[in-house]
């Protein structure tokens, strides 16, 4: 019945967006732009994606795309967390980043804007709880309301390798700070500026937070802890259609990595060669849990950690072991 619709409506799109949404929905229809007959076109294919909706009909596909949602990302200017920007902008979502390098998120922003999405970018430190809060209204206000929230900004800033013991209390404090009460803070944030209809949150924690973590203690605490903040805030929100879940990344090479462990991109490629999937992971591979974590296709998942590591988690004794053999402790 479509190919008959095709032959007389179809031929008068003139807008490409609309092209690419029909071509994803009805890939059997051929598409070319002349003019005329917009009006009927609308009225036809806009009924047909209302009827598609009231059947519960939809492509396997389609429910892996974020078109009209509004993303933000903490921590967007590099890494993992520009991965994931990028990703959902090319899923359909407009997308905010924030992070401490204004430039940095200004220049993610305008690779956004080059795929065809809105962008919002601003300057912000997740250790100000009021940067939060400003950074969620300035998203509202620009790009319409919050859709999704990726809690993506944290990290080990603590350079030194230590016992729990060892360890500073200011050094303690500032890391659960930033890769803890950061995501409480978020979520608090975003909450305001979801409407009825839901909305997504996921954390970003480590593969540290798996069990035990030699010398990596105060961040690996901090990320085990969002763990359980995430199972209770699923069930708190829960009747606000908002979920809540965490990834969380094994051995990838970002900048933040490579400080820390004190290694360059070599050794952790090396280092890769022993993980299951032969590889260390891309900034990509965790873009692709967050997209289907925010999208339709997750709806009913909530409350739950999907660890992308490339295999089954090593023991975090192996990364403290490596240290042991460079010196480092």
């Amino acid at each position: 019945e479509n190919e008959g619709v095709n032959k007389n409506i179809l031929n008068i799109v003139e807008d490409p967006r609309i092209e690419r949404k029909v071509q994803r929905k009805y890939p059997g229809l051929r598409t070319c732009f002349i003019t005329g007959y917009r009006e009927l076109f609308d009225q036809w294919f806009f009924g047909v994606e209302a009827a598609a909706k009231d059947w519960d009909v939809m492509n396997i596909l389609d429910r892996f795309r974020l078109d009209g949602k509004v993303a933000v990302v903490t921590g967007g200017g590099r890494g993992i967390g520009r991965g994931i920007a990028l990703a959902f902008a090319e899923a359909g979502a407009d997308v905010a980043i924030g992070a401490r390098r204004k430039y940095e998120v200004d220049i993610v922003a305008e690779e956004i804007r080059a795929i065809g999405q809105k962008a919002f970018s601003m300057e912000i430190d997740v250790l100000q709880e009021e940067n939060i809060e400003n950074f969620a209204k300035e998203t509202a206000k620009k790009l319409g309301g919050i859709s999704i929230w990726i809690n993506n900004a944290g990290g080990n800033t603590d350079r030194t390798p230590r016992k729990l013991v060892d360890t500073p209390e200011e050094v303690w404090d500032t890391l659960i700070d930033l890769n803890l009460t950061s995501c409480w803070h978020g979520a608090r944030a975003a909450v305001k500026h979801m409407d009825d209809q839901g909305g997504s949150i996921v954390n970003i924690i480590s593969g540290a937070a798996w069990g035990a973590a030699p010398t990596f203690g105060p961040y690996a605490a901090a990320k085990s802890g969002t763990i359980s903040i995430t199972k209770t805030l699923a069930i708190e929100l829960s009747e606000q259609k908002i979920r809540v879940n965490c990834v969380a990344p094994g051995l990838i090479p970002t900048e933040m990595l490579m400080e820390t462990m004190n290694v360059n991109e070599d050794s952790v490629e090396k280092m890769g060669a022993g993980i299951a999937a032969g590889r260390v992971g891309t900034p990509e591979d965790i873009a692709a849990a967050c997209i289907y974590l925010c999208s339709e296709a997750a709806a009913w998942v909530t409350g739950q950690t999907i660890w992308v590591t490339g295999g089954p988690l090593p023991s975090t004794s192996t990364l403290s072991r490596l240290r042991k053999e460079r010196g480092d402790d």
